[in-house]
């Protein structure tokens, strides 16, 4: 797939680390112009020095807590490189407590930042897209967008509710030639349990067995150029481990899966 992106241009939230620091690479060293975006700007400044051809790399910092902000980042990006193609939401944060533990506010923080930051960017972008007729998001959910599991209520929620109103949205939008891909990662070797929120709220900061051993960011992203590229509606993004099994199983003997999985909370 070298340069099998030349001059699209990508728009890649959580840009900063991570899947979306690894998608940065991926699609520069494809031939891309990449926008990237996150809080932390001198990370994005080393993300993008780092990046096959830096000179086609634009950094436009936000944060995606501001959703009162979010949606005039949209004409500042489109002006960079004068239209975006291809709009990749993956910021994000991850929790870890149970359901009865879980306060309300760690819900409200964790759908405002997985859940309604992405749908603001995506109906502010919207109308370019259909302007064009062309365009694609990119989704990352998560295998906890299709399968519940201890510990994982509020992000499973918000990865859920992705999952409801993309699959609405790419009904829609297919008329206009726009594509929506969902994808579905499992365990992929990245810092996100070191943010991760627990019940009340605090930072986990702790590792995952799960992550340490799940695929390399690098070898994800090469998935996900490969489901872009062929315009998946969805995808699994991982090794072919318990996580995939557990959507096979979902998939054609749910009752079985619930007899699992309460044997199987993350490590």
């Amino acid at each position: 797939m070298k340069e099998g992106f030349k001059d699209k241009v990508v728009w890649i939230t959580g840009a900063s680390s991570g899947i979306g620091e690894a998608l940065a690479y991926a699609f520069s060293a494809q031939g891309a112009k990449v926008i990237i975006s996150s809080r932390r700007e001198a990370e994005l400044q080393r993300v993008k020095n780092a990046c096959a051809n830096p000179n086609q790399v634009q950094i436009l910092p936000l944060d995606l807590t501001d959703t009162a902000g979010l949606e005039a980042k949209v004409p500042a990006a489109i002006s960079l490189f004068g239209h975006i193609d291809i709009m990749v939401h993956n910021g994000g944060v991850t929790t870890r407590g149970l359901a009865v533990d879980t306060a309300i506010d760690v819900h409200r923080h964790v759908m405002e930042l997985d859940y309604f930051s992405y749908i603001i960017l995506t109906k502010a972008l919207l109308p370019h897209f259909i302007e064009r007729k062309t365009g694609h998001f990119v989704v990352t959910s998560s295998v906890m967008g299709k399968i519940g599991t201890p510990l994982r209520s509020a992000y499973a929620a918000a990865k859920h509710a992705l999952h409801g109103y993309f699959d609405c949205l790419r009904a829609e939008v297919t008329k206009h030639g726009i594509k929506v891909t969902l994808l579905t990662p499992g365990y992929i070797r990245t810092n996100i349990y070191l943010s991760a929120v627990t019940g009340d709220g605090k930072v986990f900061g702790d590792k995952s067995e799960q992550i340490d051993n799940g695929l390399p960011a690098d070898k994800a992203a090469m998935q996900i150029l490969k489901a872009v590229k062929r315009g998946a509606y969805e995808s699994y993004i991982g090794k072919w481990g318990e996580e995939k099994l557990a959507l096979l199983v979902n998939r054609l003997l749910p009752s079985l899966l619930i007899k699992i999985i309460p044997g199987k909370e993350p490590k």
